[in-house]
């Protein structure tokens, strides 16, 4: 019988992901907090938002977050790759 180490990552007593590293965990946490904070500002802003719309958006900048932090401070952006979409993430139901 094999062992095997998993770490998940639970919002509000909901399972999110799963991984096989902390680092991995980890980092994935990281963007939800993130994704969290932004929510909290994109809520407050003068354009209309509903819920979800708000949680899609605030994780779509937090993924992105190397180009937005470029683009505030006033750099160009690293130029996007073409339209590929990335790796899909293994959601836990």
């Amino acid at each position: 019988m094999a062992v095997e180490t998993q770490y998940v990552v639970v919002r509000a007593g909901v399972e999110k992901m799963t991984f096989a590293s902390k680092k991995e965990a980890d980092a994935y946490d990281k963007l939800l907090d993130m994704s969290d904070e932004l929510s909290h500002l994109l809520a407050t802003a003068p354009v209309p938002l509903d819920e979800s719309q708000c949680e899609q958006l605030a994780l779509y900048l937090a993924e992105h977050k190397e180009s937005l932090s470029a683009i505030l401070r006033g750099a160009k952006p690293a130029p996007s790759e073409p339209a590929s979409p990335k790796r899909p993430l293994k959601q836990v139901a």
